[in-house]
């Protein structure tokens, strides 16, 4: 028989492939040891119910929620900003015998993910600015921020988070230019009155921040629920971005009346958001006037909400006795499915596109679970699905804490998180609600699936 050299090399060739394949089972795409799951396949209960959260802190956020909406799942939910408004240069000489020609609250709306949560095609808001009665001195979400009567601005108007606008811009000795920038809010606001509280400070008004503060107290902005239409939503806006334009006339001695335009900026450090959630009449309002008093629970439900709305706190009752009843095992992977309730999450209320999971210590602190990690804040999960509509936490390092009894739980939480953190405490950035569904659901359940190998 005579071989040519492509025959011997295919020879080679399957005799080597034969030789390896001892396990014929074995022939396929190869799997990343680290991510095949082995091990026996239990499913434990895992269970579930809504409560309140706590205030969140609203100073120095990296973005604030202003609007209203009306959920009907979770009724009604409204928030407000307080903003303290600081001089753009100390001491600023507003020149001889200025007259306003225009005053505008500028709110830049964030450009980022989530900008807006609900309603941006029907919907018509009325946004409604006054002066605060005190400077801001507060910042939890529950502390209201008291405003004088008089309204001193209005604007009515569909929000359109993603749309630039055209504006002039005002500049001194020459022609106005057009310029297009990204989406803002812009309000006007009395001129007679910005000409009398600022435009007739003497410079020393505006020698020191704090002084001008003091005087001026600051801005306050809420939506009207009486003048605005449809189901709502909250917008969200970079306050460290906006600004009141204050654009008027002055006399120059060289070149007579001169147009000139200034910006007194918003401080974030110094503004704060009052959030108010009304569930009256509501499922939501139901489980928190009456928590299961034991299991399983009549709710086959729980909720979760943004702007430090509700949370679900959920407990793993038969780990306790897991090693009497498996053995002393090693969890190889441990995976907590959080399937929504069928029907819970059209628009505009979608859902929350990212959640939490975090424990409480023995003090009752918010701390993160053994398989978080500040370098791979990823790797635990917690993001949508929007094909199964769920969420998969990676709780394989807590769940054998809990097994092993080395970890307590004085309280495990699923809530939002913001969108550029993973936060163990309440968010006042971001809106969204999700609606679970509870270990009694027939259809859709929080449930725990534990990969493990029982060991000698």
């Amino acid at each position: 028989m005579k071989f040519t050299k492509q025959d011997l090399l295919t020879l080679l060739i399957g005799l080597f492939l034969f030789a390896s394949c001892k396990n014929p089972d074995g022939v396929g795409l190869d799997v990343d040891p680290s991510t095949a799951i082995t091990g026996t396949l239990v499913t434990s209960e895992v269970r579930s119910e809504t409560i309140a959260e706590p205030a969140a802190n609203t100073q120095s956020l990296t973005r604030y929620p202003l609007g209203y909406m009306v959920d009907p799942v979770f009724g009604t939910t409204k928030s407000s900003v307080a903003m303290t408004i600081i001089p753009n240069q100390l001491s600023y000489d507003f020149g001889t015998s200025p007259v306003l020609d225009s005053a505008i609250l500028v709110l830049k709306i964030d450009t980022t993910v989530n900008k807006f949560y609900g309603d941006t095609i029907s919907s018509q808001y009325s946004i409604d600015v006054y002066q605060l009665t005190n400077k801001v001195t507060t910042y939890k979400s529950s502390d209201v921020q008291a405003h004088n009567a008089q309204l001193l601005g209005n604007v009515k108007k569909k929000l359109y988070p993603s749309t630039p606008i055209k504006v002039y811009d005002i500049v001194p000795g020459k022609a106005d230019t057009l310029k297009t920038l990204k989406a803002q809010i812009r309000i006007p606001l009395d001129k007679t009155f910005i000409q009398s509280q600022i435009l007739s400070l003497p410079t020393t008004g505006t020698s020191t921040n704090a002084k001008f503060v003091d005087y001026f107290k600051g801005l306050y902005a809420e939506v009207n629920k009486n003048t605005s239409t449809g189901v709502g939503g909250v917008a969200f806006f970079k306050l460290n971005d906006s600004y009141l334009q204050l654009v008027f006339k002055k006399t120059n001695s060289s070149s007579g009346i001169d147009t000139t335009s200034i910006n007194f900026p918003v401080s974030s450090s110094a503004s704060a958001a009052t959030i108010v959630h009304d569930y009256t009449g509501t499922a939501v309002d139901t489980q928190l006037k009456n928590p299961p008093t034991s299991f399983p629970s009549p709710y086959t439900v729980t909720y979760t909400q943004g702007l430090a709305g509700v949370k679900t706190k959920i407990s793993f009752p038969q780990l306790d006795a897991f090693t009497s009843t498996y053995g002393k095992v090693v969890v190889n992977k441990a995976e907590l499915v959080v399937d929504l309730s069928a029907g819970t999450y059209t628009y505009p209320f979608t859902p929350i596109q990212r959640l939490s999971l975090y424990r409480w210590d023995i003090a009752n602190q918010p701390t993160t679970t053994p398989d978080y990690s500040t370098t791979s804040p990823g790797v635990i999960g917690g993001y949508y699905d929007s094909l199964k509509n769920r969420y998969i936490f990676i709780v394989t390092n807590y769940v054998q804490a809990l097994i092993d009894k080395t970890v307590k739980d004085y309280g495990t939480f699923i809530a939002p998180t913001g969108i550029d953190a993973y936060q163990v405490v309440p968010t006042a950035i971001t809106a969204e609600r999700s609606v679970f569904g509870a270990s009694t659901n027939t259809t859709n359940k929080v449930k725990l699936n534990i990969y493990y190998t029982k060991i000698n």
